[in-house]
């Protein structure tokens, strides 16, 4: 091992994970340049518009950057975990009373010509408090005091962002159950979350009986996926759901051949109702073979089916009653029960065709003629990819996508390569988090996520976004410096 005095910035800064970041944030600042650009142009540098101040916040990201690395002691960072997050509570509580509202979300605080979202800075107080929790010796997911504390350090302030009209920002928190997979949560809760968003497009889609002919389908292709147990799965229950499949369209043929009215018993007869009741008839024979067999698998299938039966039969409440209206308005767009390309579908319409416009090469900065003329709202902010996919066309953006793909790879190798518990827990919920954002902000300008507006990291237009992104990843260099200086 070098000694201490023999290991410098060369050996213990991480300078590929630097460097790509470095390269998107200016990718992102030549990008908004294009962005808000007419067909004259004025200066990169010009104050007044978003290029300039963007440089603005460029270099005072850069001079937090430094801070972070030289002046603030890694040590910090844990020993102050629960003092900054309960700040961050604070202010995202704060924020809904004293805040500015912008597009209906009050969230929002406002100094003069400069605003900060406690939203950005709550992501690095809720990882910080996760690491510090999780990295306890004798720590353990499966524990169910662990499991609640920790579901309970980042449900809060979830359940305030939500409360700030924020959904897009709430709903980056998800990808916390990443790290929670890397530290032992069973992947099983990953599957029912994915079962879970299916059943609630299949009945917005389709129709409740449908889904929980898929819910009954993947309930017992489960249970059956042991030695022994799927050929009868195959022979006794893939029949029975086919059959029951076809029930629907028989119910039509029936109505139609009886020319009975619309109103009459058997076309208003609901078969998700008559599904149900025949399901549910079979949870005390499960529950009994449960009890014999000692199966806490069952127990839980049994546990999922239940939870599955009642978010069917939930999805119009929460679809009519809880989501505001244009939250609606853009899932009924994203689903295609809806084609609205001059109103709620205008902003993803538009991206779509500035991207597929830009070819393999793209038509060359400053020359995309969306972006020049602004068909596209929101272009240097939540919109900034289709900039990209314009003017440097397929090529442009698949170097984009891939230096995410390295960033967030080079973070989780390095957090694997951490000896500190603290640092690979914290690395992971960096990754996370930047994954969720470029999962969700890439998804919604090609129109296969609903438009909830949070940023590009480093790329979009934004001093908040960009301050908190470069204090979350550079938090995470200086714990990976700390360790190659002590550790090697």
């Amino acid at each position: 091992m070098e000694s201490f005095r023999g290991r410098g910035l060369k050996e213990t800064l991480d300078w590929p994970l630097i460097i790509c970041y470095l390269l998107l944030v200016f990718i992102g600042w030549i990008n908004i340049y294009a962005s808000v650009q007419s067909a004259e142009p004025a200066s990169i540098f010009d104050f007044a518009t978003r290029s300039g101040k963007q440089f603005v916040w460029m270099a005072t990201a850069f001079a937090l950057a430094v801070v972070i690395l030289f002046v603030i002691s890694p040590q910090v960072y844990e020993s102050f975990s629960l003092p900054i997050y309960l700040a961050t509570i604070v202010l995202l509580v704060a924020v809904i009373f004293l805040g500015v509202e912008v597009k209906g979300s009050r969230s929002w605080f406002e100094f003069g010509p400069v605003r900060f979202q406690p939203a950005e800075i709550s992501k690095i107080s809720t990882s910080l408090m996760l690491a510090t929790v999780m990295s306890q010796y004798g720590y353990k997911i499966g524990n169910a005091r662990n499991f609640i504390l920790t579901a309970a350090i980042i449900l809060l302030p979830m359940a305030i962002i939500v409360a700030q009209s924020e959904t897009g920002s709430a709903l980056v928190y998800v990808g916390f159950i990443f790290m929670l997979y890397r530290e032992g949560l069973s992947g099983w809760l990953l599957f029912m979350i994915g079962v879970a968003i299916l059943l609630f497009i299949l009945t917005l889609t389709l129709s409740p009986y449908y889904s929980i002919l898929v819910l009954a389908a993947i309930v017992t292709l489960c249970d059956s996926a042991f030695p022994g147990k799927m050929k009868k799965w195959f022979l006794g229950v893939l029949p029975a759901l086919a059959v029951l499949a076809a029930l629907p369209w028989g119910q039509e043929r029936l109505v139609a051949i009886t020319h009975a009215p619309g109103d009459s018993f058997l076309a208003e007869l609901k078969l998700e109702y008559i599904l149900a009741g025949m399901c549910l008839c079979a949870i005390p024979y499960m529950a009994v073979k449960a009890f014999r067999e000692r199966s806490r698998f069952l127990w839980l299938s049994i546990a999922a089916f239940l939870a599955g039966i009642l978010l069917v039969f939930s999805v119009d409440f929460i679809f009519h009653d809880v989501l505001q209206d244009h939250q609606r308005k853009r899932i009924e767009v994203l689903l295609g029960l809806k084609d609205d390309p001059s109103g709620v579908g205008y902003n993803v319409n538009q991206s779509m065709i500035a991207i597929g416009s830009g070819g393999f090469l793209g038509k060359g900065f400053l020359k995309g003629t969306q972006t020049t003329y602004g068909f596209v709202p929101e272009q240097s902010t939540d919109f900034i990819f289709c900039t990209i996919g314009e003017e440097w066309g397929f090529a442009g953006s698949a170097f984009v996508i891939l230096l995410y793909a390295f960033l967030i790879w080079r973070i989780m190798h390095d957090a694997e390569k951490s000896r500190e518990n603290f640092t690979r827990i914290y690395g992971y919920c960096v990754a996370s988090c930047i994954f969720m954002h470029l999962f969700i902000n890439i998804g919604m300008t090609i129109g296969i996520m609903p438009v909830i507006g949070i940023p590009l990291p480093f790329v979009s237009y934004g001093g908040s976004s960009l301050w908190a992104f470069t204090v979350m990843l550079f938090i995470f260099i200086a714990l990976v410096r700390h360790e190659r200086r002590y550790f090697g």
